[in-house]
């Protein structure tokens, strides 16, 4: 059942599975993406193998508090500040969002819990590990990247999916037909147009669709630079899953992660790309339930 609690002075809305009293693991989602677009059988997995799990709707997502007078970000001026070593004007970085979750821990009176993220979720995980790593059991960090300037960019098609506004309507049809062109651009060989993924995606709008919200977190990942440098000094047990085939955060992001923080685990998942498709979820829950065991 949802439920919104206050943690780092906002609303936040989250769920809960299992035995409060097993080891917790945290879910983390990526840009613009709800809770309830993790897998449900990540959620049945875990708690089926003894794990208590959470997951949340990031700020300005979801049923999240939303930072509406914010606005709309000026991209430009970000890229122009930050090229010049200035801090850009946004309402929140990726340490903000880190903190949440943090906070979210706080509130709920867990000491420690092994965390998952992906895509902007494995940027904020890998910033809890940074600031708060004596609160972490474990990272996986999935499909992300350390946010290093000289790893390569999305692939064009992909960058379109970022920047490109979507149709301006509040009609849910089609809204549901421009979600599942973006996720054939950058899904890889899983994407498949089915009732069950359409579904999905009209859950997803009908519950909230605020794409400016989105758009604040990017601003939000675009001014926090790189965390190579501090990776390098975290010692949490690290497990990193990339794609081979991520056009819009290319495997070189998921390479480059491992080798930076000390011991980390890595595995390349062949086809996959920047989503989560049934296709691969046995896997992936496989890699999650070992790593959580074997740091447990």
């Amino acid at each position: 059942m949802e439920q919104t609690i206050k943690a780092n002075g906002i609303e936040i809305c989250y769920e809960t599975f299992g035995d409060p009293a097993a080891p917790t693991v945290l879910f983390v989602m990526g840009l613009g993406a709800q809770m309830i677009t993790w897998p449900d059988l990540f959620m049945t997995g875990l708690t089926g193998a003894g794990y208590h799990v959470v997951r949340y709707d990031n700020r300005d997502v979801g049923l999240s508090t939303k930072f509406h007078d914010a606005g709309t970000p000026d991209f430009r001026a970000i890229v122009s500040a930050m090229s010049e070593g200035r801090k850009p004007d946004v309402p929140y970085t990726l340490r903000d969002m880190a903190a949440d979750g943090i906070g979210l821990l706080d509130a709920l009176g867990i000491e420690r819990a092994h965390v998952v993220g992906a895509s902007m979720g494995g940027m904020i995980v890998q910033q809890m590990a940074i600031d708060s790593g004596d609160r972490l059991a474990s990272m996986v960090s999935i499909m992300s990247n350390t946010g290093d300037p000289s790893l390569p960019p999305p692939s064009p098609e992909a960058m379109a999916v970022l920047t490109k506004p979507g149709p301006d309507t509040d009609n849910i049809e089609e809204l549901v037909e421009h979600a599942m062109a973006n996720r054939k651009v950058v899904g890889g060989e899983g994407f498949e147009d089915t009732e069950q993924a359409r579904q999905l995606s009209a859950a997803v709008i009908r519950r909230q669709f605020y794409p400016v919200g989105a758009a604040r977190q990017r601003a939000g990942i675009m001014a926090s630079g790189s965390r190579t440098e501090a990776l390098r000094r975290i010692s949490t047990p690290t497990l990193v899953i990339h794609g081979d085939s991520d056009p819009l955060v290319p495997v070189q992001g998921g390479i480059h992660t491992a080798e930076v923080i000390p011991g980390a685990r890595l595995e390349i998942l062949k086809g996959m790309g920047h989503a989560q498709f049934p296709k691969y979820q046995p896997e992936l829950l496989r890699l999650i339930t070992g790593h959580v065991r074997d740091n447990s």
